[in-house]
């Protein structure tokens, strides 16, 4: 499959992102984020995994895919890569993870994934952490 196909979410960050789970990472509908979430890069997303198209969902549950996460806010970006698994579903309507584990749920889009939150650039970090807006592009190729 030599066809990239990509999803873009628009969120934001939060005071209480963290980015200090060691193996996954999260973008959230929820329009609040606790301090125990966290895993959680930002919140008030305004897509979710259900929201996905077809052909890109079907993309990615190809186990040879590669799976790719880029998070641009405040001029920082930060790109994380995995892989599909025939497993995900995709219908989750509030919350995409992605995992460096092979653990799938219907909230998981990658697996396998290079590095979790805590891998991710500290002044991206910081840029979620006082509420900055983030492009997230989900690309499968």
């Amino acid at each position: 499959m030599s066809q990239r196909l990509e999803e873009v979410v628009h969120a934001r960050g939060h005071e209480h992102v963290s980015a200090d789970h060691a193996s996954t990472f999260e973008v959230t509908t929820d329009d609040y984020l606790t301090p125990a979430g966290d895993c959680i890069l930002a919140i008030d997303a305004d897509r979710a995994p259900a929201d996905f198209d077809s052909e890109f969902v079907d993309a990615c549950r190809d186990e040879t895919a590669t799976i790719t996460v880029t998070f641009e806010a405040d001029g920082h970006e930060e790109t994380v890569s995995g892989r599909g698994d025939p497993d995900l579903e995709f219908t989750n309507e509030r919350s995409a993870v992605g995992r460096t584990s092979d653990y799938v749920d219907d909230r998981t889009i990658v697996v396998g994934s290079e590095f979790a939150a805590e891998g991710f650039d500290r002044e991206l970090v910081d840029a979620l952490a006082d509420g900055t807006d983030v492009t997230v592009t989900i690309s499968v190729e």
